[in-house]
């Protein structure tokens, strides 16, 4: 079921990582510069940036950031990308070197019926 502009309103970018114990605290550092960069940019709401403490869960790392509208995600890709390209971080090298499992993608709110 495609639910392309049926919606409007805050896109969720969430994304999921399995993370292996030794690799924690560098996927960890990735995260938190990459958020730091996301918070300065226009369209930006909040974020979260979640550790599993507890359950049966396979995820163990989640991340979500809430931007205004899909075309603020859009402004952002291109930011995001160059500044990464700048200190030559690869974030598909990283997960595969790593060994993480990472499930991305961006959602929005079911609207109420």
């Amino acid at each position: 079921m495609s639910t392309e502009n049926h919606h409007t309103g805050s896109v969720f970018r969430v994304d999921k990582f399995v993370v292996p114990a030794e690799a924690r605290d560098e996927i960890l550092s990735r995260v938190f510069m990459t958020h730091e960069l996301l918070r300065q940019q226009e369209g930006f709401v909040q974020d979260f940036l979640l550790e599993q403490i507890s359950g049966p869960g396979e995820f163990n790392i989640v991340t979500m950031v809430e931007w205004e509208s899909q075309a603020a995600v859009d402004k952002v890709v291109p930011i995001i990308k160059a500044a990464h390209e700048r200190i030559a971080f690869n974030a598909q090298e990283t997960i595969a070197r790593l060994g993480v499992k990472a499930d991305i993608a961006n959602y929005q709110r079911v609207p109420e019926v």
